[in-house]
């Protein structure tokens, strides 16, 4: 509805008190020349779009994206879109979205470095991994990492959590060699410094081998401290508070709960994720390409 409009019934001007619009009175509204259109005499692109008035609200322009018979059914798609963008645009949410995300801030994750080490280690380590070239993805109001719908881990999240928890003098190695030549080397997947690895942006993320348990251990605790968020209640809780939900009568608290829910098994396969068995750090013995060869895991 436009700002001029005073109320939903309001159509032209004239009120209507059932709330309906005349065919007839679309078709006089629209200028476009349907004969003209199926005769092949006519495109769309061609037509004076001034003809059509930004204030006129019983009329609804939709753009093919592509070529369609005569008679055939049309569809509008909502987008690629997890539960929290279409709760918070369209109002409902689809259950095993597989396009659900979860969110763990960077706030959370220096949060909980801050915790571990200090203030002065946390930010010490984010330049570092801003350095490395390395970024986060952001909105108006933060920055944060994604976890897929799989529980996987944005390979920035990992890189930071192994610079952060890098002994002293691997840190201040690696610093220096980022400050003089750099010393990455991303077709392996991994930067290399004096026996410490670390996954870099072409990381395969089935390879979890590299991953040292202190890196797995960090990922268990942003788990729960993003858990956190959501309250005393538990998931079991909030599956049953939905079992019990009207999608009828309680249309906003069953979205709520379908989305905690869902973001929530996120999170569990997150702890799936880092909980499941790896092997130690692999070290710069010899030929380290060989090795990452070798603990590379293929899926089908």
């Amino acid at each position: 509805m436009s700002s001029n409009d005073e109320s939903d019934t309001d159509v032209d001007g004239c009120n209507n008190d059932e709330g309906i619009v005349e065919e007839e009175a679309l078709a006089q509204n629209s200028s476009i020349d349907m004969t003209a259109l199926n005769n092949g005499n006519c495109n769309v692109s061609d037509l004076d779009s001034s003809s059509l008035s930004e204030s006129d609200t019983s009329m609804l322009e939709m753009i093919m994206t592509k070529d369609v018979s005569s008679g055939s059914e049309v569809f509008n798609t909502y987008g690629i879109l997890g539960n929290a963008a279409l709760l918070h645009r369209y109002g409902f949410t689809e259950q095993d979205n597989s396009y659900d995300i979860v969110n763990i801030d960077m706030e959370l994750v220096i949060q909980w470095c801050s915790s571990v080490f200090s203030d002065r280690h946390s930010r010490a380590r984010v330049s570092l991994w801003r350095r490395l070239g390395y970024s986060v993805c952001g909105s108006q109001d933060s920055d944060y990492f994604e976890i897929s719908f799989d529980g996987e881990p944005q390979i920035e999240l990992l890189s930071l959590l192994h610079i952060m928890l890098l002994p002293d003098n691997a840190y201040h190695k690696l610093d220096l060699s980022v400050s003089v030549a750099g010393n990455y080397d991303e077709s392996n997947g991994t930067t290399l410094l004096n026996g410490d690895i670390f996954p870099s942006k072409a990381f395969n993320m089935n390879n979890k081998s590299l991953l040292p348990k202190k890196v797995c251990d960090a990922l268990l605790s942003l788990s729960d401290m993003r858990e956190s968020l959501y309250g005393l209640k538990s998931i079991e809780d909030d599956i049953e508070a939905l079992g019990r939900c009207s999608l009828i009568r309680e249309r906003k608290l069953y979205h709520s709960l379908m989305l905690r829910i869902n973001e929530r098994k996120i999170l569990q396969r997150l702890r799936n994720y880092a909980s499941q068995p790896f092997k130690n750090k692999i070290t710069n013995h010899g030929s380290p390409r060989k090795k990452l060869k070798r603990t590379t895991k293929k899926t089908s």
